[in-house]
């Protein structure tokens, strides 16, 4: 089966990535670590922002924008997959392939911006967005983009988004 993915200079993407088998290793306090350094590794010699992010126990989602002359967001997510493998030494860690959408437009890059977020609540992980530690949710409240109690009430986010 032969996959088409779009690819749009300068584009933000909404990504998801699974751990194989739904295992929850994502959020033990090693493998977090793991991200972050494989992120940032990526980042350093392949420039990208995660405009947004949860980790999950089996699955992380995340806004990702391109650079202005770059498209190769596939590059980047198979580079940090590699590197938390070989950081964690776990294998077979994720599932062979990931879920991307292309952002079209400012509503669609906003209801996925408040489904990323919200996603523990969803999830039944915790009964409010600020309880879960492994959000970019904390850095917005900071900013005043999110109050301190959003998502006591279930935002308003299309049907459609989340059915990675």
């Amino acid at each position: 089966m032969q996959y088409r993915r779009l690819y749009q200079t300068g584009g933000s993407y909404f990504i998801t990535l699974v751990t194989r088998q739904r295992k929850p290793l994502l959020t033990q306090t090693e493998n977090i670590r793991a991200l972050r350094t494989a992120v940032a590794t990526v980042k350093a010699k392949h420039q990208f922002t995660i405009e947004a992010i949860v980790v999950l126990p089996d699955h992380i989602h995340c806004l990702l924008s391109m650079p202005v002359d770059d498209a190769d967001y596939s590059m980047r997510i198979r580079l940090i997959k590699r590197k938390l493998t070989v950081q964690t030494g776990i294998l077979n860690l994720w599932q062979h392939r990931f879920w991307e959408h292309l952002i079209r437009d400012h509503q669609d890059y906003a209801a996925h911006f408040d489904y990323i977020h919200y996603n523990p609540v969803k999830h039944g992980l915790v009964k409010q967005v600020k309880d879960w530690s492994y959000s970019s949710f904390h850095k917005y409240q900071s900013l005043n983009i999110y109050p301190a109690d959003w998502g006591n009430i279930t935002p308003d986010i299309p049907g459609c988004i989340g059915n990675e």
